[in-house]
């Protein structure tokens, strides 16, 4: 039986469940990720969409794509940000904060390229993102 992580928006409004290890987990440093979460990076941990499930509060579920690639979902009660579907890579990038019983342990910076706050970390640190996600897949230095 895979573990389950259970997850809320800011009220609890919404209730989430991923389940299953996370294929990734890591920072986003993109200029679209800062503005969004208003930080200088996004943390988060990456699941195969049909392994996250709304499990309560669909109807409280507001949804902006803004390029296309990235569905992100929040809270229309609170504003509290939940995952964002990227359905041409069939993954959700679910916040790393919402999902409780998680144990955060980042393996990759994307969009370092267009970091703001530089962190030394020893972890990798792709320019934009993976090959195989329709990046450039190339590492820039720390």
């Amino acid at each position: 039986m895979q573990k389950s992580y259970p997850g809320t928006c800011f009220c609890g409004a919404i209730e989430i469940e991923a389940t299953g290890a996370p294929l990734e987990m890591g920072y986003c440093h993109c200029n679209s990720c800062r503005a969004y979460s208003g930080g200088p990076l996004s943390a988060y941990a990456l699941w195969m969409t049909e392994d996250v499930k709304v499990k309560r509060g669909a109807e409280f579920i507001g949804r902006y794509n803004k390029s296309g690639m990235s569905d992100r979902q929040f809270c229309m009660k609170c504003g509290g940000h939940i995952m964002s579907e990227h359905p041409g890579l069939g993954l959700t990038d679910v916040r790393a904060a919402v999902v409780s019983g998680l144990a955060f342990e980042p393996t990759v910076h994307l969009n370092y390229a267009e970091c703001v706050l530089p962190i030394r970390d020893g972890l990798a640190k792709l320019k934009d993102f993976p090959a195989e996600a329709g990046g450039s897949g190339e590492m820039v230095a720390e």
